[in-house]
């Protein structure tokens, strides 16, 4: 097993380790993932170290939870840390199943499935309900509200007191949201009791939208912060032509300056992969970062490019260069 290290979701019992496993790629995003490869990557997942799984209903109209949830039925449940969300229900299509869901959702599916809005309370319960049943297993650590971008007074009104009450009878450890901003994801911190957020995109070396209000609030009030889509849907992994950078092709600028950062990495005997990765820990928010992998050798590199140590003089570069603003904390430097 790896040094991976366990660090602990706000003032609560759960921890998870700092490298993460996100499950949309076994939902098949963008591109089919045989059963096969989905298992060999939870197995070498775990054989790495990797004891923090996160999923949703939404990846592969709940394939994700399936592939997750029969890989870690065998493991010891102390072991392990498991998150899903809530607020799409998954409702089956009546009649023959026509095409697949990348165009609505973007994973490479039968639709067999639709997806339904629900923050409601009922909709919450529901909803963990249907996912311990996908996921074969009779709990998960920590439920994460998806996505209430177009629903966000539901979600603050009847989700989240829902997430409170199913926190105090033990069903689940610890509670928060997941979304692809951090304006909201900002008031849940201030005006909840969430212990921690996930915030997908918003903290990485291309966007640093999370900084000015998110990190600092939730630093404040003891409010863990887990960081999705380090690599911005692959941009800041591989910036080739074409590479996707929050789910559609990157724009131009942002190509060269991920092609830029890379250059400069290369320059210091690292990876760029590496840098992304080390990047969101210069905040004392953060306390995990998720990686998505479709295969055993993702998760693999993942692991390798995590024990990578980033130079200081990589930092100083890149924001002596521009590619990075001079008031953004990088690793190994005081938070002021």
């Amino acid at each position: 097993m790896s040094g991976l290290r366990l660090r602990r979701l706000g003032r609560g019992p759960v921890a998870v380790t700092e490298l993460s496993l996100g499950g949309a790629g076994l939902g098949n995003l963008y591109a089919p993932v045989g059963d096969e490869d989905a298992a060999r990557a939870l197995d070498a997942a775990w054989d790495a170290g990797l004891r923090s799984f996160d999923t949703a209903p939404h990846y592969g109209l709940g394939l994700s939870e399936r592939r997750i949830g029969a890989a870690l039925r065998g493991r010891p449940r102390a072991a392990y840390t498991l998150s899903t969300k809530v607020g799409r229900l998954l409702e089956p299509v009546t009649g023959p199943v026509r095409g697949d869901d990348l165009a609505d959702g973007g994973f490479a599916v039968p639709a067999a499935h639709r997806r339904r809005w629900d923050f409601s309370a009922d909709g919450v319960r529901r909803s963990l309900e249907s996912s311990l049943t996908r996921l074969g297993l009779d709990r998960v650590d920590v439920v994460y509200l998806h996505d209430p971008d177009d629903h966000g007074e539901q979600a603050f009104r009847e989700a989240y007191p829902a997430l409170e009450r199913l926190r105090a009878e033990g069903v689940v450890g610890a509670i928060g949201a997941g979304m692809n901003q951090a304006a909201m994801l900002t008031r849940f911190v201030r005006d909840t009791d969430v212990d921690a957020v996930l915030c997908a995109g918003r903290y990485t070396l291309l966007d640093q939208t999370a900084l000015p209000a998110l990190l600092p609030a939730a630093h404040e009030r003891g409010v863990s912060v887990v960081i999705g889509g380090v690599f911005n849907s692959g941009l800041l992994a591989d910036p080739r032509d074409g590479a996707r950078f929050d789910y559609a092709q990157a724009p131009p600028a942002l190509l060269d300056r991920a092609r830029r950062l890379r250059a400069l990495a290369g320059r210091h005997g690292i990876g760029l992969r590496a840098a992304a990765l080390a990047f969101p820990f210069g905040h004392p928010a953060v306390t995990s970062v998720l990686v998505g992998v479709h295969a055993p050798h993702h998760v693999r590199d993942a692991v390798a490019q995590f024990a990578v140590d980033v130079p200081a003089a990589f930092w100083t570069q890149a924001r002596a260069l521009g590619l990075l603003p001079p008031h953004v904390p990088v690793p190994g430097e005081e938070t002021p």
